[in-house]
């Protein structure tokens, strides 16, 4: 725990703080044990006593009483403080993620080949002039509205979102999920029990009046979904794939993609969600990487596949795999996608366990992105537009978009 600690770039000392109050809790605990049971032996003899012997015994078991009172209280302080710092650690980091920050991952595979727009005689245009020509982004109105990064899509950027989310959700249902409508407000256990209340506090929207947060995005009330409950081994893995508004307050990316709706407050996700038993959640892992990479794939999208370094992880993952995909007017990857194994953190913060026979023990949760929608739109308009202005619909998306094979700039 200390090398992974020191892998994410965090507070070393924190583990061995945790285990100063662990061994205080564990002590006390016996303490308190201890002094309960003498009580309740003192308690049977003070009925049998009389005399000078009983008011002795009732003179100790006043300070009986006194002393199980403090280690009792005792006992719930080194409670709370292992739990307070125990929800400080982040997972354990995987052996081979390679150690470093943001810029330190690790180049897996690269699908597909960006276009040579110069070979084509024309130089791209970005998503936001392309979105402004079709009429289907309005990021002015969004901006008179609701602020910076907020805005509207129209017309066939509504079309094209709705088209996203349907095939997403085909390719998912295809695949065995279950899809689910979740809720965009939970309660602080569940943001807090998926690890969003540590790293990523800074992002997350909290409604003080009624002290429920505003999801970033659904992994939360999907990982949530089965709190506080034991599952039947022989009935995982359960997966999910999860439709949700995100709510993101990006408090640390000012001044960054500030243009356009690659990086925005709100938008729409489709995310895949799986428990399973931690001997395969690696397996499991691999398996939604190749979803994801089905999905870019079926849109036609160069795109490439990174390992995170440690620092770059977030609380809950052990291993987390982005698939970025390429933007032509910013000439390079971004992320479109991402999928992490958080192994048993999520699921031991909300109680979740699993039952084979007798034996009960945590399970292992996994999330993966398969579209979030504002950026794969971006994505699908630089990739696939024409000198005209026009863009190409990837042929997946056609039957959901009523078999358009085009998008054409509308009349100004």
């Amino acid at each position: 725990m200390r090398a992974s600690q020191r892998a994410r770039g965090e507070d070393v000392g924190i583990v061995d703080a945790l285990l100063t109050a662990d061994e205080r809790r564990r002590s006390s605990s016996v303490r308190f044990d201890e002094l309960r049971a003498e009580q309740k032996a003192l308690g049977k003899l003070i009925p049998k006593a009389s005399g000078d012997e009983k008011a002795e015994l009732l003179k100790k078991a006043g300070e009986l009483s006194a002393a199980v009172k403090a280690a009792d209280a005792e006992q719930d302080a080194a409670a709370e403080e292992t739990q307070r710092l125990l929800l400080q650690l982040g997972n354990l980091v995987h052996p081979e993620v390679p150690v470093g920050g943001e810029d330190d991952f690790a180049v897996l595979e690269t699908v597909g080949t960006p276009r040579d727009f110069e070979a084509e005689g024309f130089a791209p245009k970005d998503h936001l002039e392309l979105g402004e020509l079709l009429g289907a982004i309005d990021t002015e109105r969004g901006a008179k509205v609701s602020g910076s990064r907020f805005y509207y899509l129209t017309g066939v950027g509504a079309l094209l979102e709705f088209a996203l989310v349907n095939a997403a959700m085909a390719q998912a249902t295809a695949a065995g999920f279950t899809p689910v409508l979740t809720p965009a407000l939970v309660k602080p256990k569940a943001m807090e029990g998926t690890g969003f209340l540590g790293q990523a506090a800074e992002d997350v929207y909290h409604l003080d009046k009624d002290d429920l947060y505003l999801v970033g995005t659904s992994e939360v009330p999907l990982a949530a979904y089965h709190m506080d409950e034991i599952l039947d081994a022989e009935q995982l893995p359960r997966r999910y794939a999860g439709f949700s508004s995100c709510f993101r307050r990006e408090a640390g990316s000012y001044g960054k993609d500030t243009r356009g709706i690659f990086r925005v407050h709100q938008f729409d996700k489709v995310e895949m969600f799986v428990y399973t038993t931690p001997e395969e959640a690696e397996a499991e892992h691999q398996r939604l990487l190749e979803w994801e990479k089905q999905w870019l794939t079926s849109l036609e999208l160069p795109f490439r596949v990174v390992d995170l370094a440690s620092g770059d992880l977030g609380s809950s993952a052990t291993r987390k795999f982005d698939c970025e995909a390429w933007i032509p007017t910013q000439g390079k990857y971004r992320e479109l996608t991402s999928t992490s194994n958080t192994t048993e953190f999520q699921s031991r913060r909300l109680s979740i366990r699993m039952r084979e026979g007798k034996k009960v023990r945590p399970l292992a949760t996994l999330n993966g992105t398969l579209c979030a929608v504002t950026r794969t739109i971006v994505a699908i308009l630089e990739n696939h537009q024409r000198a005209d202005g026009s863009v190409r619909v990837p042929e997946a998306l056609r039957p959901f978009l009523g078999g358009r094979e085009v998008l054409e700039p509308v009349a100004r």
